[in-house]
């Protein structure tokens, strides 16, 4: 099985894998550019001299520089939380495609309030705007997974749920070496600040635009009784006709998932929430979905995206080159994210990639916190790195190399396939709401932590990681190649860590009785068609 060779769930026409269900996963992940890119830029442009010397933070203690920089960044993610939650709400009513168009203008419309921002008026429009862009950055993080696993084929699900991660990781670098441009290259002046600030607004801007164009998901129309539209949009995305036989086993399965929905929970608003008390393999599900944001988290990468100036002093890397470092960790992260979206999530697997990141990135963070430790770059400042800070340095690219295409991106694609239709969209916004959650307590308390612990918190990320490790071997099972229909089987299968091969290999089963049947219903539909026809020639001859 070569490297790109897809794992199908069933025989499946080359057709399916067409331009437009990229060109669709492409524009939805336009969302997910504006996420990165004001995730990334935040941390570096509010230590610009000239954003300092506008709001006259020069001129106040470390600590309440700290707490205003701790505020800019916490203010976006709780807003983040809320329009997680929300979303529901708005993604049942009105559609994936809507949603997206939605939580666009409202980036765009906080992103412009963070432009009035001066001297003047101080930053109290820019904390406004900061809670407004969050909010629209929620919507989209919530419904863009959703969006990429409902229209995918089985066999590349992964890869599309991970463009998501790939336009993160690509606004994050964007994000990253926009800073150093601004910095090199213009004054210190009011001009220098906002450039960052006013570049969010384009991939905003290009989501509006696409989710103008883009196709509703079928799945979400069959649910609203909507089939005409729905079995339009269906075979534009495969490009088959609707009587192809991959069309007709596709919607086989959304109808069998509906019709139990229907008599199990119901398609009312409210429906999901009752049922869910009653459903405590969905809440086991609901539970693991959340901790793997919390584990993800705790790796201590959204601590480095946001605080990454900080991170690179804390190693030894002197204040002239950190904008440097900074943006090399943004370079590699978004060319490892490609590399796992192409190569990794479908080929090796989601459950291994938390497996093996898991423990590399725990020796690495172990590796960098004993260097802290022993050499106390902080208390003995150098012109240059030695070769521990240069090992050091590498032990963190290395972290980022590795840790990028594991639990980076993989919880995203886990989650967007962990929960039936049933319960998909509240499911998606409980899960990504406890990650904008598990991000505000990072983001609120790394400073702090940083000041306190000093090489304790890379021992810190460190240990977490390898309970990550444990917790993703007995708990995680393997969802890839899996159709959406199908996963409330998968957590039926025992043990955890052979769950995907031994219902796999039920589904195919399934597969071949379910074409024997058709074609034996065609075989006996072809002769009972000739007896018919047949039968009156036979009797003049007798006569």
């Amino acid at each position: 099985m070569g490297i790109l060779k897809l794992a199908e769930d069933r025989p499946t026409p080359k057709s399916v894998y067409n331009w437009r269900v990229y060109a669709l996963a492409a524009i939805a992940s336009c969302g997910s550019n504006m996420i990165g890119y004001t995730s990334a830029f935040i941390g570096t442009t509010i230590t610009l001299t000239s954003f300092k010397n506008e709001f006259g933070l020069n001129e106040l203690s470390s600590a309440e520089r700290d707490l205003i920089s701790e505020n800019i960044v916490s203010l976006f993610i709780a807003g983040a939380f809320f329009g997680a939650l929300l979303t529901y709400g708005l993604s049942h009513f009105t559609g994936r495609k809507w949603c997206l168009a939605v939580a666009a203008a409202i980036f765009i419309t906080g992103a412009g309030l963070q432009l009035g921002a001066n001297s003047a008026r101080g930053l109290g429009i820019l904390y406004a705007g900061r809670v407004l862009s969050g909010l629209g950055t929620g919507v989209a993080s919530n419904i863009i997974p959703i969006y990429l696993s409902e229209l995918a084929p089985p066999a590349i699900r992964g890869r599309l749920v991970g463009l998501y991660e790939l336009g993160w990781q690509v606004g994050g670098m964007v994000g990253f070496w926009i800073n150093y441009g601004v910095e090199q290259h213009m004054p210190q002046d009011h001009e220098q600040w906002t450039i960052p600030f006013a570049i969010q607004i384009a991939p905003a801007g290009m989501l509006f635009a696409g989710a103008l164009w883009i196709k509703e998901s079928p799945r979400w129309l069959f649910l609203k009784d909507r089939r005409c539209e729905a079995m339009e949009n269906l075979c534009w995305i495969r490009q088959l006709n609707a009587d192809d036989i991959y069309i007709t086993e596709e919607v086989a399965a959304i109808d069998q998932a509906l019709e139990y929905q229907k008599t199990t929970i119901g398609f009312g608003f409210w429906k999901p929430f009752q049922a869910l008390s009653t459903r405590k393999n969905v809440m086991w599900r609901l539970f693991l979905g959340c901790m793997l944001f919390f584990w993800q988290n705790g790796s201590g990468i959204n601590a480095i995206n946001y605080y990454s100036p900080t991170i690179f002093t804390s190693i030894g890397v002197d204040s002239d080159t950190v904008n440097v470092m900074t943006g090399i960790f943004g370079v590699i992260k978004a060319v490892t994210t490609f590399v796992w979206l192409l190569f990794l999530v479908d080929q090796v697997g989601r459950r291994n990639l938390l497996l093996g990141g898991a423990i590399t990135g725990s020796i690495c963070m172990w590796i960098i916190g004993a260097y802290i430790c022993v050499v106390k770059p902080e208390d003995n400042p150098s012109s240059s790195l030695n070769g521990g800070g240069i090992a050091a340095i590498f032990f963190f690219y290395l972290w980022t190399a590795v840790y990028t295409p594991t639990w980076n991106g993989t919880p995203w694609v886990i989650n967007s396939e962990f929960f039936d239709p049933n319960f998909r969209s509240l499911a998606q916004a409980a899960t990504t709401a406890s990650n904008w959650l598990f991000n505000f307590l990072i983001s609120r308390f790394t400073e702090q932590m940083f000041e306190k612990m000093h090489y304790g918190v890379y021992f810190f990320f460190a240990a977490l990681s390898v309970l990550a490790f444990f917790f993703a071997f007995f708990l995680i099972p393997e969802t890839s190649g899996i159709p959406l229909e199908k996963v409330d089987c998968l957590f039926k299968c025992k043990p955890v860590w052979r769950a995907n091969k031994i219902l796999k290999e039920q589904l195919k089963e399934e597969e071949e009785q379910f074409r024997y049947d058709i074609k034996g219903t065609s075989y006996h539909e072809e002769n009972t068609y000739h007896e018919e026809n047949t039968d009156e020639p036979q009797k003049e001859e007798l006569a």
